[in-house]
């Protein structure tokens, strides 16, 4: 892992999955960590050099406080990742709010990335509802932080929605980059609760659709077919924005598919970029 400077004082975590091929980036969802992504990135059987992302708030990034997290910052991060890096004909995936930080990556500086995945990415076409979304900061802000174990953490989140539904090694995964361990053995979710509910704050204002006819590098634009996040008439919308585009549904999987199942989502990542 090594950090690379973006802007507002945040140092972004970077982890190298190593792989033989071209360089790819992810990109997590809000409240994750790069990590939850690894058992993704195994089953691409390193096709390409893989390095996943911490962006500011989450996981290993060094984060300042006081931060508004505007989501501008996000597409910062990635754009901060790739030049950190020196990176050079790289392929995106972004996963979320992830997805949305690797399509503003691109609308801002067209040519920075290849081709692009993404996996519901959070890029409205229209403002949400007031109050569509309250359910989530109410959430973040109520989310238990602390547990007396990694194990004990893993046996909470096994227990329930939506994280029973991970693959096992998704979840692993998300024990290990999403907390950090105090020397009693205690651990504390690295993703504070203020944080994560601001983050939803700010994406409900985000206008990054605005700048999706920019991206002009092909795109898959992938969902579930439980639309837990958006619904189908969102997706469209956003493919119909994009210049180069097309669809991609899994039948059975949720909002956080890369994480039920990595294997099926990997194997269609790896067939967009072949292709």
């Amino acid at each position: 892992m090594r950090r690379v400077r973006s802007t507002d004082g945040v140092e972004v975590a970077v982890h190298d999955l190593g792989g033989d091929g071209p360089p790819l980036v992810l990109v997590h969802a809000t409240g994750f960590c790069g990590g939850v992504l690894a058992p993704m990135v195994a089953a691409m059987g390193g096709r390409f050099h893989a390095f996943v992302v911490d962006v500011r708030g989450h996981g290993s990034a060094v984060t300042p406080d006081g931060l508004d997290f505007d989501w501008d910052g996000f597409a910062d991060d990635v754009l901060a990742v790739v030049d950190g890096l020196g990176l050079e004909g790289t392929y995106g995936f972004g996963h979320s709010c992830g997805g949305a930080a690797v399509l503003d990556a691109e609308a801002r500086r067209p040519g920075t990335f290849r081709a692009l995945y993404v996996y519901e990415p959070i890029v409205w076409p229209t403002p949400p509802p007031a109050g569509s979304r309250d359910f989530l900061i109410e959430g973040a802000l109520r989310r238990r932080d602390r547990f007396k174990s990694s194990a004990a953490a893993r046996a909470n989140f096994a227990a329930k929605r939506p994280f029973s539904g991970f693959a096992p090694e998704a979840l692993d995964a998300y024990v290990a980059c999403g907390f950090e361990t105090a020397d009693d053995g205690s651990v504390r979710l690295r993703c504070r609760g203020e944080w994560e509910a601001a983050v939803y704050r700010q994406g409900l204002v985000h206008d990054g659709f605005s700048r999706l006819a920019s991206v002009t590098c092909p795109v898959v634009v992938a969902s579930g077919d439980r639309y837990e996040a958006f619904g189908e008439a969102v997706v469209g919308a956003q493919v119909a924005a994009l210049p180069s585009s097309r669809v991609e549904t899994f039948t059975g999987l949720g909002h956080l598919g890369p994480m039920e199942n990595p294997t099926r989502v990997a194997r269609s990542v790896t067939d967009a970029f072949a292709g």
